[in-house]
């Protein structure tokens, strides 16, 4: 597979039509088509289905388009890797992050590292750690900020200056709305709003203990800002870590016992960076050591 041929079907899948897709690429249909034809022979597969107004992808077409968006994607980040060797450090980061309140302190290893550095750009990509992991093992991630625990073995990390205080989001008018801690059989009562992910093994799963059969899991989300919309209609108590944010109409109250969990900036081990990531890395390093040192 070409990159080119790759650039042409995802074209002709964002525009679902061959000539609009031909006159977006500066090409002519008949050639498009053929292309779209050459690579639907070397796969053995088809990619599409016809008809007389449109086309849609097939199963199979819907699994090569997020493969050829990974596969461009890295290419490109390659490129941009490789191109940096001039005088002045440029290029660009790739950085995964949760949302913490230690994102306060990522931006400002930014901050400081765009004074020394003023060329580098950098790209900010937000998910849970299970798709930040995934992203910097394809390589389309340099770095993460992620919960711990890190895997030691595959990553290096410069654990996060500040604890992460894990509760509930509840609108005016519920019961709940004037404790001032929030007990495993308090939520027993309430439909919860919680993160994406397997709820039994979560934090918040194990936190409840033996309260965790007796809850109903109402809904979920990867982004706070997603649930505590959820949480203004009462749709659901909305579980989640304490941001250096607001919502309107929802009070935060925290958990008791409480929990509480560490933040790590990580990388994988034993991989050769572009001039850019290696120097933030050493830069991030050394300004964690001046936070700890500054306590």
């Amino acid at each position: 597979m070409e990159l080119r041929v790759l650039n042409y079907f995802l074209a002709v899948a964002r525009e679902e039509n061959f000539t609009k897709a031909a006159n977006m690429l500066h090409v002519t249909q008949p050639t498009l088509s053929r292309q779209i034809a050459d690579l639907e022979q070397e796969l053995g597969v088809k990619l599409f289905v016809r008809s007389n107004h449109n086309i849609v992808l097939t199963e199979d077409g819907m699994i090569l388009r997020r493969r050829a968006q990974e596969i461009l994607t890295l290419a490109d980040k390659t490129k941009q890797d490789l191109m940096q060797k001039g005088e002045t450090l440029s290029g660009t980061i790739s950085i995964g992050s949760g949302e913490f309140r230690s994102t306060e302190y990522l931006a400002k290893m930014i901050a400081g590292f765009r004074e020394k550095y003023p060329h580098v750009k950098y790209e900010i990509y937000s998910g849970n750690a299970q798709n930040i992991r995934d992203y910097m093992e394809r390589g389309l991630l340099d770095v993460g900020l992620m919960s711990e625990p890190i895997d030691m073995r595959k990553y290096h990390f410069i654990a996060m200056p500040v604890k992460e205080q894990w509760g509930v989001f509840v609108p005016q008018g519920s019961p709940l709305f004037e404790k001032e801690r929030v007990t495993a059989k308090d939520l027993a009562e309430f439909p919860l709003l919680t993160a994406a992910g397997d709820f039994n093994q979560s934090r918040i799963g194990k936190w409840l203990g033996g309260y965790r059969e007796k809850v109903e899991n109402v809904g979920t989300a990867n982004l706070p800002y997603n649930k505590a919309m959820l949480a203004k209609e009462n749709i659901g108590v909305m579980i989640s870590i304490n941001l250096s944010c607001t919502y309107d109409g929802l009070r935060f109250i925290p958990l008791s016992p409480p929990l509480e969990v560490s933040t790590a900036l990580a990388w994988k081990k034993e991989q050769m960076f572009p001039a850019a990531t290696s120097a933030f890395i050493d830069f991030a390093e050394q300004y964690a050591k001046s936070i700890t040192n500054d306590k």
